[in-house]
């Protein structure tokens, strides 16, 4: 029961925190004058893997590997399959010639890049699989790459039409101050209650990270792209899902593993399958059938999908 408790209590404070946050650091960052694109694709983007950053970081600190990876993991094939699926459900999703010509390939290769890291055993004959510091510092210059490529967008001309509300200094302050703490304290909770479920359950922590550590911090995007799709702005769930993928890979894992390696141990080869599988299936939607659109059967297309793998991962165990 007090693992459950520790659970939620975390996962409201991540959210609440990654919230307030993100509402400070726009606001500072309006007020220098920044512009809505680039507060967007870098804090906004930020703020939604805020509970994974949070989560994965504990975990590796924990000395809980297999729980940070399969957390990044398995809330990328969430946000593909089962954001992208359910908004599209909703209302057809528009992709842009940009998106699916850089975007969503950008996608594919951090999801070929992790699998390429982490399977020393495939490729290198090394005894364990494991993501190394020297791996993470790679996924972080890949990240700087990326964001050199989001302020290169933001410097076109294009522009966001997202209202961005400003405050006064010490209040943005309080609340940058107070949605880390948020971020620090829940991520610590939420990872001791999902680590203390999995023992109760006898279920291995590669799982936990893959279904409910990965649900759960994979609201944020839930939410935004939900809400976008009931405002009549279903693009912007491309967006938010391909921003958040780029961010889960390329920074929250190359910080993780930065500060410490992670070994894997229950992350499978089919787990990185399907992270693969789902880029690339939602790269075919947008390119073929209804041209440059996720359409609605095709968003139910891909809930089905999310939801096998996640037959699969009970029946596996």
């Amino acid at each position: 029961m007090l693992d459950i408790l520790f659970l939620l209590g975390g996962l409201i404070l991540i959210l609440v925190g990654a919230n307030i946050l993100t509402d400070g650091a726009s606001s500072v960052a309006k007020r220098f004058h920044i512009s809505n694109l680039v507060i967007g694709l870098t804090i906004v983007a930020f703020g939604t893997s805020a509970p994974e950053l949070a989560v994965s970081l504990s975990s590796a600190l924990k000395g809980s590997a297999d729980m940070a990876i399969g957390n990044v993991g398995g809330s990328n094939i969430f946000n593909v399959l089962m954001i992208v699926g359910c908004t599209a459900a909703i209302v057809p999703i528009p992709i842009t010639r940009g998106t699916l010509r850089k975007e969503i390939p950008l996608c594919l290769l951090a999801a070929i890049v992790l699998f390429i890291f982490a399977n020393d055993i495939l490729l290198n004959g090394d005894s364990q699989n494991s993501i190394s510091t020297s791996d993470g510092l790679v996924l972080l210059c890949f990240f700087l790459i990326f964001l050199g490529y989001t302020f290169a967008i933001a410097q076109s001309g294009e522009e966001s039409g997202s209202q961005i509300k400003e405050m006064a200094l010490w209040k943005a302050s309080l609340f940058i101050l107070g949605g880390l703490a948020g971020l620090v304290f829940g991520g610590d909770l939420f990872v001791s209650g999902a680590s203390g479920i999995a023992r109760s359950l006898g279920v291995s922590e590669s799982v936990i990270g893959l279904t409910l550590v990965a649900g759960g911090t994979s609201l944020p995007e839930l939410a935004t792209s939900v809400t976008a799709a009931l405002k009549k702005n279903p693009e912007m769930a491309i967006g938010n899902v391909i921003g958040s993928n780029l961010f889960n890979i390329f920074f929250v894992l190359g910080c993780s593993a930065t500060i410490s390696p992670l070994p894997i141990r229950g992350i499978t080869p089919v787990d990185f399958y399907v992270l693969i599988g789902s880029c690339i299936l939602l790269y075919m939607f947008g390119l073929f059938f209804k041209k440059r659109t996720i359409t609605r059967p095709e968003g139910l297309v891909l809930v089905l999908c999310y939801v096998a793998y996640m037959t699969y991962l009970v029946l596996s165990q």
